[in-house]
């Protein structure tokens, strides 16, 4: 299982940052990644004779995700934490507007956010998104259209509410 550990340790990177698109939270997405990894570990041997293990690592953290949205009962979630200030050397504006569209990205519903990562994050193509959903090219171009509607609508009026001063 060396080729295994080889392939985990060239993704691994790239694995998390797509959870953390999708959920929202880094402590959650190394739960996906690693959930993602075992299903994927169980059946190396078929899924290494493939011709895109990206693609199927893709899908498999994407299912993982999704249908950990559909359980029933949802973890725990802190009240009231205030994040910390950011860095004062600069990068503030970027932390803040990091956190802006992380906040936007979670108010999408479950197939609009995927498909936001997917297509824009991951750099995929809307066949290639739509081979991964399981939909056709249509719902992919439909569900983008509204998902970047909604995000817009959403960061316009964080910026009219809270960012004048931009």
């Amino acid at each position: 299982m060396e080729d295994f550990r080889a392939y985990v340790a060239s993704r691994l990177d790239g694995l998390r940052r797509t959870a953390y698109l999708l959920c929202g939270d880094w402590h959650r997405a190394d739960d996906l990644v690693s959930t993602a990894l075992m299903k994927m570990y169980r059946h190396w041997r078929r899924v290494s004779m493939m011709d895109n293990i990206d693609a199927y690592a893709r899908r498999t953290l994407l299912r993982t995700w999704l249908n950990e949205r559909r359980r029933g009962w949802r973890r725990e979630v802190p009240a009231g934490a205030e994040l910390p200030d950011a860095a004062h050397g600069g990068h503030e504006r970027g932390v803040t507007d990091r956190l802006t569209v992380v906040a936007a990205l979670a108010e999408l519903s479950p197939k609009r956010r995927a498909v936001i990562v997917l297509r824009y994050f991951s750099d995929l193509s809307v066949e290639q998104t739509a081979e991964i959903l399981g939909c056709s090219t249509g719902t992919v171009k439909s569900q983008t259209a509204r998902a970047l509607e909604a995000l817009r609508v959403r960061l316009a009026q964080d910026v009219s509410v809270g960012g004048q001063d931009r």
